[in-house]
């Protein structure tokens, strides 16, 4: 219980702290939007990086050379536990908006961070607004934003890390209508942390394997209607290796 006592503390101060930071990150927009979105992201990266230590989570990263540093991408991984995300934004290196279940908007301090951030939330019973969510997700990246989802939609609760929820494919369209690379990513080991012995905390080791870009420019129109199949086949591909 003192990892999740320390982590929550840690957030708690975290978020007292960031109604001073949230308004700074505003300040700087008015003289520089870039400067804004490198800000928020290194804040979020750095408190993100702490939970990582405080939890104890072991992460290895395998092929983070694949990502492109100088454009946008659509990051596609799968999900697990709540730790995915917190793991994953510590290992972005440009601004990053995450496509998020509507609840988290409800939360305050932190959904003012990822208003701050450019993140969306989507209501997946609203058929209307999801497209609304991905139509301004498009436009983020078409603008340099790089995209952070999960298709899922929902944790997978499966034994095995190999259970995966079928992705979504509306979500992939993202990618294809802003012309932008989607990166696969797999996650392992992170339901090891708390799910399985919630609320404990446990240490333990993680690996974050980042694929093979996968570029619309270059699919035709068959391969386009099933990128979210390519992707997860690629995925799971990796959690392959990562239980081996």
């Amino acid at each position: 219980m003192i990892r999740l006592i320390a982590a929550l503390l840690f957030v708690v101060v975290f978020l007292l702290v960031s109604l001073i930071l949230i308004p700074l990150g505003y300040l700087i927009g008015v003289f520089s939007m870039p400067a804004r979105d490198r800000y928020a992201q290194a804040m979020i990266s750095w408190a993100f990086g702490v939970v990582r230590f405080i939890v104890g989570a072991h992460v290895t990263v395998l092929g983070k050379d694949r990502v492109p540093r100088d454009e946008a991408v659509l990051f596609v991984a799968n999900h697990r536990s709540i730790f995915d995300v917190v793991l994953l934004y510590a290992e972005m290196f440009r601004p990053t908006a995450i496509v998020s279940k509507k609840e988290i908007k409800k939360v305050p301090i932190l959904s003012w961070w990822m208003v701050l951030m450019h993140c969306r939330f989507m209501d997946r019973d609203d058929m209307r607004q999801s497209l609304q969510v991905i139509l301004e997700s498009i436009e983020e990246a078409k603008n340099g934003i790089s995209i952070m989802i999960f298709p899922e939609g929902t944790r997978s609760k499966g034994e095995s890390e190999l259970d995966m929820n079928p992705f979504k494919e509306g979500s992939f369209k993202i990618s294809t209508k802003s012309g932008i690379k989607t990166i696969p990513v797999a996650i392992h080991g992170t339901r090891e942390l708390l799910e399985r012995q919630f609320p404990r905390i446990r240490s333990g080791e993680v690996t974050i394997s980042f694929g093979s870009p996968i570029d619309p420019k270059e699919m035709d129109k068959e391969g386009l209607k099933h990128i979210g199949e390519i992707c997860q086949r690629q995925i799971k591909e990796m959690l392959q290796k990562g239980s081996s």
